[in-house]
C-alpha cells in the first residue's frame, strides 16, 4: 500500500468536509468553498478529491458522514506515518550537518503531528546529527519564531531565531551547513512553492554552496503543472503588513499600499533534493518526481 501524507491543510479540509456532512450540508458545495480558501496548497485539493471519491455513489446521510469521517482519519494517520518516513530519509541525507536553517513552520503544528522539514530535523537530532537550528522568524506572521521555535524548545533542540534578512550573513560566515524547508506545491519539473522568503534562501544557499533541501509528501507534488509559473499564489490581507494588532505601522496616505503574497516559487535549479515519504528525488526532477510518486525508482538517500 502506498502511504501518502497530507499536511495540516489537507487534513483540516478532510475533517471539514466530514463536519459539513454531519451538518447536512451539500458536500460538493462545501468542498468547493474549502478548496477556494488556499489556492497555492495543493494538499487541500488532493485531500478533498480523495474524500469525494470515497463517497462516490453512496446514498444516505449517515453512510456519507461515516465514510468521510473514516477517510479523514485515514488521511491523518497516513500523514504521520509519511512524515516519519520523510524524517528517516532526510536525516540520512543531512549526513553530518550540525547547524541547519529552516523557514516558516513545517513541524507537528503544520502536519498530522510530526512534521516534514522539522520531522527531518527531529530525526537527525535524535541520531546525533543536528545540534542547532537557525529559525527564520518568517515575516509577517512570524510562524518561525512563534511556532517552530516553540516546537524545537519542547523537543530540547537548541535553536536561534534570526530575522529573515540575516540568513545570508550567517551563510557567508559558514555558520549554516544546510537549509531545509517544507513546500505547499511542487510542480513536475521540481519548482517549489513555499512560504514567501524561501526563494531568497535558496539563492543565498546556492551562492554559498550550501545544500538546499525540500521535505514534502508526494501529495504536495502536482504533476499536472509543468512549472512553477503555473502555480496560483495566494494573496493575503494587507493588514498583516500595515498593522501590528490594532496599531497601524505604515503611513495612511494615498500612494502608500501593502502587497502581501503568502508564497513564492523557487526554481528547481536551486533545489539540491526533494525528500518524500517514498524516497529522495534529485535532478532531473521530471524523471525522479514521477518515480517517487509511483514508487518506481529505488529508494535511496
Amino acid at each position: 500500500m502506498q502511504i501518502r501524507g497530507a499536511p495540516l491543510i489537507g487534513i483540516a479540509g478532510a475533517y471539514g468536509l466530514a463536519l459539513a456532512a454531519a451538518a447536512g450540508e451539500d458536500i460538493r458545495a462545501a468542498a468547493a468553498e474549502l478548496r477556494s480558501t488556499r489556492p497555492t496548497a495543493v494538499n487541500l485539493s488532493w485531500a478533498l478529491d480523495r474524500c469525494l471519491s470515497a463517497v462516490e455513489g453512496r446514498a444516505g446521510t449517515d453512510s456519507v458522514r461515516e465514510r468521510l469521517t473514516a477517510e479523514a482519519s485515514a488521511i491523518h494517520e497516513e500523514d504521520i506515518a509519511a512524515n516519519h518516513r520523510i524524517g528517516d530519509y532526510g536525516a540520512h541525507l543531512l549526513g553530518n550537518a550540525n547547524d541547519v536553517l529552516t523557514h516558516c513552520n513545517a513541524g507537528a503544528l503544520a502536519t498530522g503531528g510530526y512534521g516534514t522539514a522539522l520531522g527531518v530535523i527531529r530525526t537527525a537530532h535524535a541520531d546525533g546529527r543536528v545540534q542547532r537550528v537557525y529559525v527564520d522568524e518568517t515575516r509577517p506572521l512570524l510562524q518561525g519564531s512563534r511556532l517552530t521555535a516553540w516546537e524545537l524548545e519542547r523537543d530540547g533542540i537548541a535553536c536561534a531565531v534570526i530575522v529573515d534578512s540575516a540568513a545570508g550573513s550567517y551563510m557567508r560566515r559558514g555558520e549554516i551547513d544546510a537549509v531545509i524547508t517544507g513546500a505547499d506545491r511542487i510542480t513536475a519539473n521540481g519548482d517549489v512553492a513555499n512560504k514567501i522568503g524561501t526563494y531568497s534562501l535558496a539563492v543565498l544557499a546556492h551562492e554559498n554552496k550550501i545544500p538546499f533541501y525540500v521535505a514534502a509528501p508526494t501529495s504536495t507534488v502536482d504533476l499536472s503543472l509543468s512549472s512553477g509559473e503555473d502555480i496560483p499564489i495566494e494573496q493575503r490581507s494587507p493588514d498583516e503588513l500595515t498593522h501590528l494588532g490594532s496599531r497601524r505601522l505604515i503611513p495612511e496616505r494615498k500612494g502608500v499600499v501593502a502587497d502581501n503574497p503568502a508564497f513564492d516559487v523557487t526554481p528547481n535549479r536551486y533545489v539540491t533534493a526533494i525528500i518524500t515519504e517514498n524516497g529522495v528525488a534529485r535532478p532531473p526532477y521530471i524523471e525522479s518526481l514521477q518515480g517517487v510518486c509511483t514508487r518506481e525508482v529505488p529508494v535511496r538517500g
